[in-house]
């Protein structure tokens, strides 16, 4: 079965961290990382990559630390995990880069993969940064 990486559960909390405090000029990473019980050296690792991407932006010094680079709204959770995972694909023939299987024309199961990565792929698309928050409407 599918399973997010501590990288990828991480990353996602470090943003929904931003989001809550989005009214804040830079959030300092050692208060992410005490309010969310995650070590201050990886939590930097994760920084770094968000940062790179440009899901986030920081500065050092006084005064410093992170914030988001958009609104929480314009954030996809999907775009968060698959930055982290590489890919949400329950299997590894519907990887993006997945070499072409030579059984796909007689694969019985093939449908079941591709319809839990459609269900994967439509709720975490569906779902903001905002919506993890709580400052979006997210019902189910």
């Amino acid at each position: 079965m599918i399973m997010i990486s501590s990288k990828g559960r991480y990353a996602l909390r470090v943003m929904t961290y931003l989001a809550v405090n989005a009214d804040r000029e830079f959030v300092p990473l050692k208060e992410i990382a005490e309010a969310e019980s995650i070590s201050l050296k990886y939590l930097e690792s994760i920084a770094r990559m968000l940062s790179k991407e440009h899901y986030i932006e920081g500065t050092s010094g006084r005064g410093g630390g992170y914030h988001l680079t958009r609104k929480p709204e314009a954030y996809k959770v999907g775009d968060i995990l698959r930055l982290t995972e590489g890919t949400l694909a329950p299997v590894s023939c519907l990887k993006d880069n997945a070499e072409p299987c030579g059984r796909a024309e007689l694969c019985c199961t093939l449908p079941v993969w591709q319809g839990l990565s459609n269900v994967i792929t439509d709720y975490l698309d569906n779902m903001t940064l905002a919506d993890v928050a709580g400052k979006g409407r997210f019902d189910e």
